[in-house]
């Protein structure tokens, strides 16, 4: 059963509280209690008033135990609990809760103390023992949790902090080489990045945009700039167009045939006028 939170408000000392004066302490507030238990229980036999006087002198040492375990405890709870692990720190608080409420509860000890001097009965006598059994368990309790984080957790261990320190050192050095490898392989890609684009670069074929020079319209460009056909004018303009192409094979053709006839009548002209002539055998004189 977790016990509810509870919280005292800060009592400014006029003076420092030293480091690891908690464990010293602890004895006293340990063992007190169960001494005066023994007390109690042997003064039920003998019924001694020097044993009742001597266990409330203790009672009241337990309580400035109590206290004093109280603010040793915050202060080397404070150094201790950034070096501890994400449990260790869970037990430290759950054991400066218990603490604050056996600070509380050896107060009212001491109180079913006083009231059982007063009221000679058997039930407050009893109720006192039941009180002071119930915080001799809760003090055995608390010293069992705290010595799990010196033991088990390494709470304010000297050798614990020399390691925890050098371990942030490493940690440290850790974190500075993954960020200069991390640096040195953004810088790695930036350069094959950049080679990679002067290689298209240089591979990429350069394209000379053309001028068009301005030459002077004539009338047939201007009649080409015209705006272009329709549709409509395309198939009725197509008719014509063949008809007059097929006037012109036509004609050529025609005209072919009278060049070709008209150089065969000359032909045959040259034919008619040449005439072979008599050639006149040379005589050979004899003798």
């Amino acid at each position: 059963m977790e016990l509810p939170a509870i919280k005292l408000p800060q009592i400014e000392l006029p003076f420092d509280i030293p480091v690891l004066l908690h464990p010293p302490v602890d004895h006293f507030i340990i063992a007190l209690p169960v001494i005066i238990l023994l007390l109690e229980v042997v003064n039920l036999i003998v019924k001694k008033r020097a044993i009742g006087v001597t266990s409330f002198f203790l009672l009241i040492l337990t309580v400035v135990a109590a206290v004093a375990a109280y603010l040793t405890g915050s202060i080397d709870g404070k150094e201790a609990f950034p070096l501890l692990s994400e449990a260790a720190q869970g037990e430290l608080k759950e054991h400066k809760l218990l603490g604050t409420y056996l600070m509380l509860a050896s107060a009212v000890v001491l109180v079913f103390k006083l009231l059982s001097a007063m009221i000679s009965r058997g039930l407050m006598k009893a109720l006192y023992l039941l009180v002071l059994v119930l915080f001799v368990v809760g003090i055995l309790k608390q010293g069992k949790e705290g010595g799990e984080l010196v033991y088990k957790y390494g709470a304010n261990v000297k050798i614990v902090k020399t390691m925890d320190d050098k371990m942030f050192e490493m940690q440290d050095e850790l974190d500075d080489y993954i960020a200069e490898e991390k640096e040195a392989e953004e810088e790695a890609a930036a350069a094959e990045a950049a080679k990679t684009a002067v290689s298209e670069e240089k591979e990429a074929p350069v394209v000379v945009e053309a001028k068009e020079t301005p030459t002077e319209a004539t009338p047939a460009a201007t009649e080409v700039k015209e705006e272009a056909p329709t549709e409509a004018t395309v198939e009725t303009t197509t008719a014509p167009v063949e008809t007059a192409v097929e006037s012109v094979k036509t004609e050529v053709k025609e005209a072919s045939e009278e060049a070709v006839a008209e150089v065969k009548e000359k032909v045959e002209e040259i034919k008619v006028e040449v005439i072979p002539q008599e050639t006149e055998t040379p005589q050979i004189a004899t003798h």
